[in-house]
């Protein structure tokens, strides 16, 4: 039994853009690139700033689409080998009535990224508070909330990419520190 290739987290882009992903990971540039483009990581790093992070969000786009049970960065989330982030809606019967639990937990990995990355991945869990699949209202809803997220969703698997190959995080407290001395 053969093993399974890591995942590919540019599939689907051009050939050519690709290529330029994997000689500046190649050429350990990729991650210069990226600390001056998301120079800091974001000062969300409790379950609970989390939550009220995507409240807000949700409250500014999605008011009447139902309310979250519980909001979490979830540490056996695999990025490498599962998902960035999920979204569970659970339906119960209490009574005579049925009783709705909405869940979004985030992977661990997005505590020491930048905040455009985890804006990113929150928009794209919420969007599907609304829309079930990846069709093309889910991707409008993703950018009517983020007019960035097509490039951010790219920017960040070219991040992912960059961490498969080299195993370096960039946004740690060091890194930060010595990228910007003084704002951590």
């Amino acid at each position: 039994m053969r093993p399974k290739p890591p995942p590919n987290f540019l599939a689907g882009y051009p050939v050519a853009l690709v290529t330029q992903i994997h000689q500046l990971i190649e050429q350990d540039k990729l991650g210069d690139v990226l600390l001056r483009k998301y120079p800091q990581a974001h000062a969300v790093r409790s379950d609970k700033a989390l939550y009220d992070y995507v409240q807000e969000i949700k409250g500014d786009y999605l008011g009447g689409v139902g309310q979250l049970s519980k909001v979490a960065f979830d540490s056996k989330m695999q990025v490498i080998k599962q998902a960035l982030g999920t979204h569970t809606t659970i339906s119960r019967v209490q009574g005579a009535k049925l009783k709705t639990k909405r869940e979004i937990r985030v992977a661990t990995v997005f505590k020491e990224m930048p905040p455009e990355f985890l804006r990113m991945i929150v928009v794209h869990e919420l969007a599907h508070m609304k829309e079930r699949d990846h069709d093309k209202a889910f991707y409008q809803l993703c950018q009517h909330m983020e007019p960035d997220y097509f490039q951010l969703e790219f920017d960040l698997r070219a991040y992912l990419s960059h961490l498969e190959v080299t195993g370096r995080a960039l946004w740690s407290v060091a890194s930060v520190a010595a990228v910007n001395p003084g704002k951590s």
